[in-house]
């Protein structure tokens, strides 16, 4: 395991309001700053040739990893890290699809996200591989983690998804046996009732779904894209989703009382701006409030405490566009997925899962 320290220097304070009919500005402002303490980033486990964006934790302390297919080399789409090795979840015949082969309810397409929840893995399956549409309805694959077999598979129906679709994250909300999706590629947010299996979309080309900025730019360059609303994480102390494009600098929130008993209309008034932050991808809150979130712009991940200060936790060449978190037994993991450094083919490149060990 590789061990190194990095020095939290950034803080950001701002107060909640009501959103608005466009674009908050996102031209940045003088805020205060101050010196933490040094983090510890510790590797887990590295990846040659192969981008991984998903990463999750099990109550057990299983860590699950996913690998999207945004080109012909990828060799699992699902995989379990133990003891140093990287083994197909649930098994190699799920993770042995290929263009030229059919689709079927029995193998990965083009996983985006894997999230374990209790004792279940739930496994998004765009079902857009390389970006080119979407070949058939997108899945969510729930997985027995106590006998590593499928336990339930839900299939989107038309009405919820588009052919640019691309389903990206998904949070567990057992309080009322609901999960939220964010669509990165047509903008919007889904919800699904675990227990009848329907589904419902919102906020579709919402202006708190949808991209703010074409690019961001990372040590120095422009990395040119629009992705809508990709990052989520549900606080469970008030019953708030939380969201936020890609390609933008605001965070909003809408209740999930709201979100699954409300009108269109009424979920569409009650979105509110929570503050201007750092363009993220990764997004996840501690059970005491805190929310994490990656600062893609400047190689950090930053923490939001319940007071709306923004600390930065750890920053610099061990931090290469945090995509997914995971918090388990005090430590948040998180996915080096590097994307903004790739230009061609990566056989050699690598890409981590790290973790650093949270303070109280």
């Amino acid at each position: 395991m590789k061990k190194l320290l990095v020095l939290s220097a950034l803080v950001v304070s701002s107060i909640a309001c009501k959103t608005e009919t466009k674009h908050p500005e996102t031209t940045t402002t003088e805020i205060p700053t101050k010196v933490d303490e040094l983090a510890t980033i510790t590797e887990v486990a590295e990846f040659t040739g192969q981008q991984v964006t998903g990463v999750t934790v099990s109550e057990a302390g299983r860590v699950f990893v996913n690998f999207p297919r945004w080109r012909p080399t990828v060799k699992h789409s699902v995989t379990e890290v133990a003891n140093g090795h990287s083994i197909p979840f649930p098994n190699e015949h799920w993770n042995s699809w290929t263009p030229d082969t059919p689709l079927t309810d029995t193998t990965f397409v083009a996983v985006q996200s894997v999230v374990a929840s209790q004792k279940e893995l739930f496994v998004v399956d765009t079902r857009n591989p390389f970006f080119k549409g979407v070949l058939s309805n997108p899945r969510l694959f729930v997985f027995d983690l106590e006998n590593n077999t499928l336990k339930q598979t839900y299939t989107l129906p038309n009405e919820v998804f588009f052919k640019d679709s691309y389903i990206n994250d998904v949070r567990i909300d057992r309080k009322t046996n609901v999960a939220y999706f964010t669509d990165s590629g047509h903008a919007g947010l889904l919800l699904l009732n675990l227990e009848s299996g329907t589904f419902k979309r919102v906020l579709t080309d919402h202006i708190s779904t949808t991209a703010e900025t074409d690019h961001l730019t990372i040590n120095g360059k422009q990395w040119v894209n629009t992705v809508h609303a990709d990052g989520i994480a549900l606080n469970q102390i008030d019953d708030v989703l939380y969201f936020h494009a890609l390609t933008g600098y605001t965070l909003y929130a809408v209740s999930t009382a709201v979100l699954i008993n409300a009108t269109e209309e009424e979920i569409a008034a009650a979105v509110e701006v929570v503050d201007k932050t750092a363009a993220p991808d990764g997004m996840i809150f501690d059970q005491s409030g805190n929310l994490y979130y990656a600062d893609l712009e400047n190689n950090a991940i930053l923490k939001r405490d319940l007071n709306g200060m923004t600390t930065t936790i750890a920053k610099g060449d061990s931090v290469r566009w945090a995509d997914t978190f995971s918090i388990y037994n005090g430590d948040l993991y998180y996915t080096n997925s590097r994307i903004n450094e790739i230009t061609g083919p990566i056989p050699t490149m690598t890409f981590q899962v790290n973790k650093i060990a949270l303070k109280d």
